[in-house]
């Protein structure tokens, strides 16, 4: 496996581990997807889940994006604002 996908999953495997516990009233307040990982009255509506997976798509798409463009940003003008930073001569 390549060194750099190993130092992307990494950080996703650790986080799986992580057990997060909530008090015994939530518990039985929660659904039971998340039954036991979070505190509070959950939930109100269908409308909160369709919030949060508008909300974990658009953060999965911006990630990508930074990603991408941090690795490879392709500018390869020799006029690009970047070199009169770079440059200081």
């Amino acid at each position: 496996m390549k060194r750099g996908l190993k130092l992307l999953l990494l950080p996703m495997f650790m986080l799986m581990n992580i057990v997060s516990v909530a008090c015994e009233v939530c518990k039985k307040q929660q659904p039971k997807v998340l039954s036991g990982i979070t505190h509070g009255a959950g939930p109100q509506s269908d409308w909160d889940y369709v919030v949060v997976w508008i909300t974990i798509i658009i953060v999965m798409i911006s990630l990508y994006y930074s990603v991408k463009w941090i690795v490879r940003p392709g500018e390869q003008e020799k006029e690009h604002i970047k070199y009169s930073i770079f440059n200081l001569d």
